[in-house]
């Protein structure tokens, strides 16, 4: 006989769905059977599987102690580099400022050195974070920004951070900034663009149309020009995501006339070889707390707003390359 002692982090969720996470090798037939014949219990008294669990919940186990046995701990993220660029931290979340060039989670060629693994690791070096109390909840990214894009990224470190900031970002409840440097000068010094975007998974490229298909989805962008350079014809613009897909701004821009310096999927291939740039200037600065409602435990972070102190293709408000 075992018992296990429900953490904050493994509170809020279905018993079936904890004892799946924690005991890996368990089939799912012979945990609901340990569950209805009272050999996995619930502060000592029957249970089911759909029962929430609270944090100090106490369960008790009468299970093959080969569910039990790990394997040795060898922990991937600590292959990851310890440089982490952060801009805010307190008990619930963390900013970090990600540099272009690298990825936010583990792609296809599996490369350990990611953001998500360069956060487990500091958290783990911090005391904050252990794989083996947090069975059920790893430290996670809370956004996405694209390999070749630097910027805000938010992680949440703990389940009820994750779960709130999951939900404002799906309602749109927090702001986020761009700044980038486009082709030429557009005729509009700022405007709200509304069109469609239709991703093609096999080339991970989108195309922006006006007009809505049947696998399109509506994206709504705000840019202002912040400055014109003339002399090379290029505009700094802050960008204002007001839904958030895959390359929105990126095509957006490309769609209206005025793709990104850089992009090489989307821009002028031609101008970003005369400035010797091989990727886009394109940077997440500003981020901003705007809840419309209850944010429970994270209502302190509500009006709050966190800047890059430095986006490198800028200076004094002006384009610098």
């Amino acid at each position: 006989m075992r018992t296990i002692t429900i953490m904050k982090n493994d509170s809020g969720q279905r018993l079936d769905k904890f004892l799946l996470k924690r005991f890996k090798t368990m089939p799912k037939s012979l945990m609901h059977k340990y569950i209805r014949t009272k050999y996995i219990k619930l502060n000592s008294k029957k249970t089911t599987p759909e029962v929430f669990l609270n944090e100090g919940d106490v369960l008790t186990l009468y299970i093959k102690d080969e569910f039990f046995i790990e394997a040795k701990k060898e922990y991937e993220f600590m292959k990851a580099s310890k440089k982490l660029d952060i801009v805010y931290e307190d008990e619930n979340l963390m900013l970090i400022d990600k540099k272009p060039g690298v990825i936010v989670h583990q792609d296809k060629n599996y490369d350990s050195d990611c953001i998500v693994n360069r956060v487990h690791r500091y958290l783990y070096e911090k005391g904050e974070y252990n794989p083996d109390l947090d069975k059920a909840f790893s430290p996670a990214l809370v956004n996405r920004i694209d390999r070749n894009t630097g910027g805000i990224i938010i992680g949440a470190k703990n389940a009820m951070a994750l779960r709130i900031l999951n939900e404002k970002v799906r309602t749109r409840e927090i702001s986020k900034f761009y700044l980038c440097v486009v082709k030429g000068n557009p005729k509009k010094k700022s405007d709200t663009l509304k069109d469609y975007l239709t991703k093609n998974e096999k080339t991970n490229t989108v195309k922006v149309s006006k007009n809505k298909t049947e696998n399109s989805k509506e994206i709504i962008t705000k840019y202002k020009v912040l400055s014109y350079d003339k002399e090379r014809n290029l505009s700094l613009c802050e960008v204002e995501l007001l839904t958030g897909r895959t390359h929105q701004i990126r095509a957006h821009m490309a769609h209206i006339g005025h793709p990104l310096l850089g992009d090489e999927k989307y821009g002028d291939k031609a101008l970003n070889r005369k400035f010797h740039q091989s990727h886009q200037l394109l940077c997440s600065y500003k981020l901003r707390f705007d809840f419309l409602s209850d944010a429970q435990e994270l209502n302190y972070l509500n009006g709050k707003e966190f800047m890059l102190d430095d986006v490198s293709f800028v200076k004094d408000g002006k384009i610098n390359i």
